[in-house]
């Protein structure tokens, strides 16, 4: 027999599949997909594609939904598994400004590269979906889905302190940051006072927290994103203002504060502001250590969100000449301002106690008067509270708290409520740790923000506002939109002239001033408003990265070619037409969605929070876009750490491709171990499944050539065993234990003298989903003309399997470090080789020598090493 010859293989089959179109969605050899009239979507988080093109830590994902998906295509389904470009945003222009090339060009490089590296790894994408969110054509409908946002009031102009990278040089939201960094480059994030645009994902907080119990992720996520939205039910307290001379510019008479715990309000002593608060900005006369404030406030801006509630930090100022009104006591109490007190988390300010750690301390710290309103169960730890000797944070008894006392925490919470409300000095309310979106980057490669200001147009929506006010007859000369009267002057480019296109630009680094590079640009900038066609100025912000990946599972879809003349584009149909409808229809939402859980709070959230709108304008027909999600596990350099250019140890899948094959990488990436699992790349393991599929390509040497009634009944169960572990790992994910499963089996046939040729069929399409190039190789010298993945999946026999798989333990010195099924009485030598060829097993004997391999049949191995 010749060598494996993996270069023909895999050339020979690309070739084929590329040629019959093999993988085409609608159309194509693949017809046989539709029988059954079942859909499966499977989909990527689509990549970004940087200028080092991938490691082999990239494919580990792609393969496995590759692996999903042909194994569905053989269950009858018909298949989308597209694939595109995520390649506007940070990434992709700070690489271009790095390498002094214009991100346009950069882009169409990279992805130049990345397109060739997918290709030689066999994947079955339909490539005539590809998507680019930098695609005129792409964004004019990002652009339109934003104008929809805008027209429904959930687009609104800000001047709001936004977290800022001074390394970036561009706001962003509170997703991008990672312990208070710029999650892109490590800078320190900065506070910093700019025009945004926002939009109002509060809105769908509660859809977004319900829609969570609908889904089949991992519970990890969902806990996620449950904490990142933050819901918390509490009361909002008005504590009225005690002055004497106080004045402050917007005549603020009370200070608002949220909490969860009104059953501690009797113990409040005293109430803390952040710098940031509204009341310190307006302050007019009256406080007599203003000069003590402003400097406190300077301080303050100067440290990071995580420096200023770092537990430690016990910094504060009382402002001197104003006090508030406990509500519930009608004493007198000190205000102070303290930075751990942020001004975007709740109201900018809390009531302090002694029940709260960080309270108790300040007060000691500063020798504020505490309280105690609540006491623990245990009589000592009672008296101990009651001396104030320590701070009990838990739910209790009440004390000291008037009509209350007696009364259980959860008891008390309701009624103490009811009562402030009674007199006027509560609300029952929710509030959110989730903050509406900072969506404007000040820089240059981002999608247009399809806005213009227009100074003739405010003023029509300030005398539209003063009618309305005064109820009298509406006479301004044009309609205005919800978020046009929200946003006085902003109005929306006409749907028509979409998309907004970015002007081609020598000059394209970020300014660092707060505007974009855009602003330059005159003669894009000026333009005649939309609406009254008077001097207008286009908005120059630009969209982040996250915009066009909210909608990009939709484009796929709904992708299209459409030739015109000699030329060839892809464009999408109106995103509201019935044609659109039908398409979506059928194939959302999305069946199967793999990508990495650092995206849990970012691309998750928004990409759920744009489908809600979408929903409610009736685009779609599905409330949620990805009904099934896997997380995929790093694979990790072989020295442990993340595979970096930086640190040097980046592997090339191309390398190891020309090497071992593209089928050998497959295989090895999903044996590595569990797929959600981290673990560390080792290229010498790669001989290992190379030798497997060695051997897989020697067998049909062994397929008889007469027909015979014979059959071995051990290998017929084993055969049926292997067909019902195979399909329920990859439906599970459970990758490395089907690829063990049929190497159990390779290894039994590879010691019968001949092979039915149905048993090797058998096989082979077992293969296929990991090894897509060798199984077809085989498949068609077993004399077959269509190809094996448009083959039906084998089904199994539950009578041949019954009672017949046993589950072996294995033990290293003495102690359980795996698992796997096999066939009852196997032989000592198959039990051993399966166990050795387990990667947690292989990594506790890794370096040791072998001592004693015990087998108790059926139940245990137990290897014994120093």
């Amino acid at each position: 027999m010749q060598p494996y010859d993996h270069k023909r293989i895999e050339r020979k089959w690309q070739s084929v599949w590329s040629k019959t179109k093999l993988y085409r969605t609608d159309g194509g050899a693949g017809q046989r997909s539709t029988v059954n009239g079942e859909k499966s979507y499977v989909l990527d988080m689509f990549p970004y594609p940087s200028g080092d093109g991938l490691h082999v830590g990239h494919p580990k994902g792609y393969i496995a939904t590759d692996v999903f998906s042909r194994y569905n295509r053989m269950q009858g389904k018909q298949i989308l598994h597209p694939m595109g470009w995520d390649a506007f945003g940070l990434p992709a222009e700070n690489y271009a400004i790095a390498n002094k090339i214009h991100p346009e060009l950069a882009v169409k490089k990279n992805i130049k590269r990345f397109k060739k590296q997918l290709g030689l790894l066999g994947f079955d994408y339909d490539w005539e979906r590809e998507i680019n969110t930098t695609d005129p054509h792409y964004y004019k409908w990002t652009q339109w889905i934003f104008l929809q946002m805008f027209h429904h009031g959930l687009a609104f102009r800000s001047n709001e302190p936004i977290n800022w990278c001074p390394s970036c040089k561009t706001g962003l939201a509170n997703e991008d940051l990672e312990d208070g960094k710029c999650e892109r480059c490590s800078s320190v994030v900065e506070k910093k006072a700019l025009p945004q645009w926002v939009l109002k994902i509060t809105d769908y907080a509660d859809r977004l927290l319900s829609g969570l119990d609908t889904l089949s992720w991992p519970e990890y996520i969902k806990e996620s994103q449950r904490n990142w939205i933050g819901r918390s039910e509490g009361a909002e307290i008005r504590f009225k203002i005690q002055d004497s001379g106080f004045k402050n510019k917007k005549e603020i008479t009370e200070i608002k504060v949220f909490t969860t715990r009104i059953d501690t309000i009797f113990s409040g002593t005293f109430v803390v502001l952040a710098p940031e608060h509204p009341l310190l900005k307006n302050i007019e006369s009256g406080i007599v250590n203003i000069g003590e404030i402003r400097k406190y406030q300077d301080e303050a801006r100067q440290k990071t969100e995580i420096e200023r509630t770092d537990k430690s930090n016990k910094t504060g100022v009382e402002l001197k000449g104003v006090t508030a009104i406990n509500p519930s006591t009608g004493e007198s109490i000190p205000i102070w301002v303290s930075d751990f007190v942020l001004g975007e988390y709740g109201t900018g300010a809390v009531f302090a106690d002694a029940h709260d750690r960080r309270d108790f301390d300040m007060a000691k710290t500063y020798g504020i008067p505490l309280k105690v309103s609540i006491l623990p169960p245990e009589p000592e730890l009672a008296e101990k509270v009651k001396r104030l000797e320590e701070c009990f944070e838990g739910e209790g008894i009440l004390f000291n708290s008037g009509p209350f006392d007696g009364l259980s925490s959860k008891e008390a919470r309701p009624k103490i409520v009811a009562w402030l409300q009674e007199k006027g000095h509560a609300t029952s309310t929710v509030k959110y740790r989730l903050k509406d979106w900072v969506f404007s980057r000040q820089r240059y490669w981002g999608e247009p923000i399809p806005l213009v200001f227009c100074e003739a147009c405010k003023k029509q929506v300030d005398v539209h506002k003063t009618q309305t006010a005064q109820k009298a007859k509406q006479s301004t000369k044009h309609k205005f939109s919800k978020g046009e009267l929200q946003n006085p002057g902003w109005i929306g480019v006409d749907e028509k002239k979409l998309p907004v296109k970015l002007p081609k630009v020598e000059s394209y680094e970020p300014t660092g001033t707060g505007e974009s590079p855009l602003a330059k640009i005159e003669k894009w900038v000026n333009v005649k408003c939309p609406k009254c066609k008077g001097p207008a100025k286009r908005e120059t912000n630009t969209m982040p990265q996250w915009a066009g990946s909210c909608w990009y599972y939709i484009a796929y879809c709904i992708r299209e070619n459409h030739k015109s003349q000699n030329t060839k584009t892809k464009q999408f149909p109106n995103l509201k037409s019935q044609k659109t409808k039908r398409i979506l229809q059928k194939w959302l939402p999305v069946d199967m969605y793999v990508g990495g859980a650092e995206h849990a709070t970012r691309h998750l959230i928004y990409a759920r929070f744009w489908h809600k709108f979408l929903f409610d304008i009736g685009v779609v027909e599905t409330d949620e876009p990805f009904q099934k999600l896997q997380n995929v596990g790093l694979i990790l350099a072989s020295d442990g750490r993340k595979m970096s250019k930086r640190f040097g140890n980046v592997v090339n899948p191309d390398e190891i491709v020309e090497r071992f094959g593209a089928d050998s990488l497959r295989v090895y990436e999903m044996f590595m171990g569990p797929f959600n699992q981290a673990i560390s790349w080792n290229t010498d393991a790669l001989v290992g499944t190379h030798r497997f599929l060695e051997k897989i390509l020697r067998l049909h040497l062994n397929v008889e050539k007469k027909k015979s009634t014979a059959s071995n009944p051990v290998l017929s169960t084993l055969l049926h065993q292997t067909i019902k572990k195979v399909g329920e790992d990859i439906i599970g994910f459970k990758f490395n234990t089907a690829i063990s499963a049929l190497m159990i089996l390779t290894n039994a046939l590879e010691k019968e003298p001949v092979l039915p040729p149905k048993t090797l069929a058998v096989l082979i399409t077992l293969l296929a989903p990991f090894a897509p190039h060798i199984a077809e190789e085989l498949w068609q010298k077993l004399g077959h003309k269509k190809s094996v993945h448009l083959e039906p999946w084998p089904v199994y026999d539950t009578s041949a399997i019954k009672s017949l798989l046993v589950t072996i333990v294995v033990q290293i010195n003495g102690k359980v470090r795996g698992s796997f099924e096999a066939g009852r009485n196997a032989t000592e030598e198959s039990l051993k080789e399966t166990a050795f060829s387990l990667p947690t097993i292989r990594k506790w004997m890794e370096g040791k020598e072998t001592k004693k391999v015990i087998i108790v049949p059926n139940r245990l191995i137990n290897v014994v090493v120093v």
